[in-house]
């Protein structure tokens, strides 16, 4: 692996290029899924290769290999070099990198209990059993479950010194159960949470402390609940967020406007481009002075963690919200120099053959001081909404509406009625600004989303965000009256 990496950079330097870069990938995944007693899916996939990086007159070059002959890494650091050359034809300004010291590390995997060397059989009897508990409910007509777990090694060596080896282990898991009824419609529960379960950087230890039976039966009894329980009203109130539905707003609201290159109009697939310009870095209010966020690719078992970057960049903890204020971003070597700041380290490709982007690391909602319960007693009135079901904001990550799977109602400081099919909108600094209270770090659990989208082709990056359930006042919620 590391001769390769430094046979394709010496290869693009002796071709002309005056930058290279190369990653060596190995990676593994296996998934095992259940579906309504049956096992749905059993897959396991690997795939290695080796991508090229160049910086040739001025501009960015790459190309990749999964063929490991030394004849064809020669050819891929040519080629990259060859594209970064024709591509400074059509440049307005030479690339510029903003300065890192090269590191050489070995960084091994954290995990207790190696995921891979779990059965397959005992993860189908695992799954099963949980399907079995949510058989209990009559009117769930549909039962899901899964475990994945990926191991990867990546090599990354660079023209300026860098030669770091990086091995890591994610595990994860997730429970669905769907009920149908007359006159409603289907109605879902999901554990621990919606869009992919939940998955860390860790092992199969991750899995043992979900407990998924006991919680299998619950989500099930709760979806054949749901279809006789009341549509959420509409109205202005007050809400409490749950872990994984403040997650996914995280996410959706704080993370992707962050992305330096949406801000400097160089991205803007999927998620489009950013109303966080360079003159609010500093003064812009972006929430209430209780809601402080970071960056933090050093958080223990968070899918956006890493000792370095695919730029060889250290991971770091970077502010983003400081009492309410805006305070960075996340960055390249090549957005921060346009700044004058140093790169965050946030640059992540999906594999081998995929151009590095700049990818959210663990987004984190720094905990407050207060309980669930204590938010709960100190609301008169207001909703506790849990899971997502959907979710959409604008091209600027402005207006937004995110529906869950459940809501329950809170008057007078008590939870009462189950109520279905809730939904609440904002604007994204006026949300923020409405929050006044965040539960502390008992309750605080940081959220794997292993599917966020981006860049043409696209690239799915696995990232994390650290909540704990959290208040916002006078939220507009519900939907139009029938």
């Amino acid at each position: 692996m590391e001769d390769l990496t430094h046979k394709a950079v010496e290869e693009a330097i002796e071709a002309g290029a005056g930058y290279a870069d190369a990653r060596f990938v190995n990676q593994e995944r296996e998934e095992v899924s259940v579906k309504n007693g049956s096992v749905e899916a059993l897959s396991s996939s690997s795939s290695r290769g080796i991508g090229v990086r160049v910086i040739a007159d001025g501009a960015w070059g790459f190309a990749s290999t999964a063929n490991l002959d030394l004849d064809s890494i020669a050819g891929t650091a040519q080629l990259a070099v060859r594209i970064a050359k024709a591509s400074a034809t059509a440049i307005k300004k030479p690339v510029e990198l903003a300065p890192v010291a090269p590191a050489q590390e070995r960084v091994e995997a954290s995990a207790k209990q190696n995921p891979f060397a779990v059965p397959v059989t005992d993860k189908i009897e695992l799954l099963m059993e949980c399907d079995a508990r949510m058989a209990e409910a009559a009117g769930v007509r549909v039962r899901e479950g899964f475990v994945v777990n990926v191991r990867e090694a990546k090599h990354f060596a660079s023209s300026e010194g860098a030669d770091i080896l990086q091995e890591r282990i994610e595990t994860g898991a997730g429970l669905q159960a769907t009920a149908v009824g007359d006159g409603v419609e289907p109605q879902r529960r999901s554990y621990p949470g919606s869009h992919g379960g939940q998955m860390m950087a860790r092992g199969w230890e991750v899995v043992e402390e979900l407990d998924l039976p006991d919680n299998a039966a619950r989500i099930a009894r709760e979806a054949e609940q749901l279809l006789k329980a009341p549509r959420c009203p509409a109205g202005e109130m007050d809400i409490i967020l749950e872990g994984s539905q403040l997650a996914l707003q995280l996410h959706e609201s704080c993370g992707h406007p962050i992305e330096l290159d949406r801000v400097l109009g160089t991205e803007a697939s999927f998620a489009g481009t950013s109303f966080l310009t360079p003159d609010k870095l500093g003064s812009f209010q972006y929430g209430s002075e209780c809601v402080n966020i970071t960056a933090d690719a050093t958080t223990p078992g968070g899918l956006g963690s890493f000792a370095y970057d695919d730029e060889g960049v250290p991971g770091q903890c970077v502010p983003i919200v400081e009492n309410g204020i805006f305070k960075g971003y996340l960055s390249s070597r090549e957005t921060a120099a346009e700044l004058g700041i140093s790169s965050g380290g946030a640059m992540r490709a999906d594999g081998y053959n995929r151009i590095p982007l700049i990818r959210m690391t663990n987004i984190n909602l720094l905990p407050g001081d207060w309980t669930l319960e204590e938010m709960i007693a100190d609301t008169e009135e207001g909703l506790l909404l849990c899971t997502n079901t959907s979710w959409s904001i604008d091209d600027k990550r402005l207006n937004f509406q995110f529906g869950c799977e459940v809501a329950y109602e809170i008057r007078k400081g008590q939870l009462g009625r189950m109520l279905r099919e809730p939904t609440y909108t904002g604007i994204t600094s006026e949300f923020w600004g409405s929050c006044d209270a965040i539960a502390g770090e008992d309750e605080w659990v940081v959220w794997g989303v292993p599917n966020c989208g981006k860049g043409e082709p696209m690239q799915t990056a696995r990232v994390a965000h650290g909540v704990a359930p959290a208040r916002f006042r006078k939220v507009r919620v519900g939907v139009t009256a029938e």
